[in-house]
């Protein structure tokens, strides 16, 4: 976003409040400057000069979740989203706070399997030490690879279409049997899949902590590999992902990934559910923020559990679980303050699992619902479709 087009939508904020009612920091510090209309003024002020930055304003900036929810019940519209990237961006070089937590997941986009192969290394001591000391949310199980290193096909014999997969850094290097489960389930549908070298991490992050300049150059580097590419869709398991590659590079390099779609929008269509049959018969299905708010699906994940027979139950779907991403790292009393308020609802429900559609959101809510497994949609559709294959 550039400087007249930040001042213009700072300037559509007419401070009716509607986004008190659905933002999650708000619900957790009912201050004025935890709301987008709060933070809105602030960098207001800030451009016009009546305040400076400092450690409280930036406080305010980057505490905010980028869940999305806000800009949907914004009467005039303003993209709040992107005026928190830009604002973060204008005042990354003062925020000392963030500084470490700035430089690693820098460094983590830049060099992904050196990254991994240390984090690796130091996974039984240094990772677990950091969590005690309270320097980590929590302590990442890593597997013993990668999901991919390098380009693969997987070829099917009777070929109903072609799909490509962004595999995702959460994915590729946290849970790869999410890929292979995704790669499964589309083989055993008649899907060819591919695997492009060349992809990077969708940049999320990095604009999360105001590196705009670094997010942009890897956008450019996904939508050239992947708008070259002869599919029928691109495919993702992360839903922040997703909407990285089809709402925000738009914004940020003039072009997204075109056939970028969430796997509940492409299965929906694309699975005979007469075939399945799942293997949890009562689940309540958690909604990821950037699945709801960013890419506006809220039925599709639901028809196709309802579709392969599953018994839905009714649960809060408007809580932010507390994730969101580095958020959890930066602001962990307000990070576990809404994991706890939502992990209740799903503790206390009569459920044989919950199911989402994120792997962040299965990190969080791991953490504290631990009566029942925490399953993401992809892992559901695999294990109704095994006694057929």
């Amino acid at each position: 976003m550039d400087s007249t087009k930040y001042l213009q939508e700072l300037s559509k904020c007419v401070k009716c409040g509607s986004c008190k009612a659905t933002c999650p920091t708000y619900g957790e510090d009912s201050t004025e400057t935890m709301v987008a209309r709060g933070r809105l003024a602030l960098l207001w002020a800030l451009s016009a000069g009546r305040i400076q930055p400092s450690p409280a304003l930036n406080e305010r900036i980057f505490s905010c979740t980028l869940c999305g929810a806000c800009t949907g019940h914004c009467p005039p519209g303003v993209d709040i989203k992107e005026v928190m990237y830009h604002g973060r961006h204008l005042l990354k070089k003062t925020d000392r706070k963030r500084r470490h937590v700035r430089f690693f997941t820098h460094f983590w986009t830049r060099q992904p399997k050196l990254s991994f192969r240390l984090l690796h290394m130091s996974q039984h001591f240094l990772l677990p030490y950091l969590h005690r000391k309270g320097f980590l949310p929590f302590t990442p199980e890593l597997p013993e690879r990668q999901l991919k290193d390098s380009s693969h096909v997987f070829t099917v014999p009777k070929k109903k279409g072609r799909v490509a997969v962004f595999t995702g850094c959460a994915v590729n290097f946290l849970y790869p049997s999410l890929g292979e489960s995704l790669i499964n389930v589309l083989h055993n549908t008649g899907y060819e899949v591919i695997l492009p070298a060349g992809e990077v991490c969708c940049g999320a992050p990095l604009r999360t902590l105001g590196l705009e300049e670094q997010a942009r150059g890897l956008a450019e580097k996904n939508a050239s590999i992947f708008n070259k590419l002869n599919v029928d869709a691109v495919l993702s398991l992360c839903p922040s992902c997703t909407q990285s590659l089809k709402i925000d590079y738009p914004k940020i390099i003039g072009q997204g990934v075109e056939k970028a779609m969430d796997i509940s929008a492409f299965f929906v269509e694309a699975l005979d559910f007469a075939r399945l049959d799942p293997p949890y018969t009562r689940v309540v299905y958690h909604d990821p923020c950037h699945l709801k708010y960013g890419l506006g699906l809220l039925k599709e994940p639901r028809k196709v559990l309802t579709g392969m027979g599953t018994d839905l139950l009714p649960a809060d779907g408007d809580r932010c679980c507390g994730f969101a991403g580095v958020f959890c790292l930066t602001n962990r009393e307000i990070s576990q303050g809404l994991l706890l308020k939502c992990a209740s609802d799903y503790v206390a429900a009569d459920a044989d699992a919950i199911v989402t559609s994120c792997p962040g959101c299965i990190i969080q809510l791991s953490k504290e619902v631990r009566n029942k497994p925490v399953v993401h949609l992809i892992e559901m559709l695999e294990e109704a479709l095994l006694p057929h294959t």
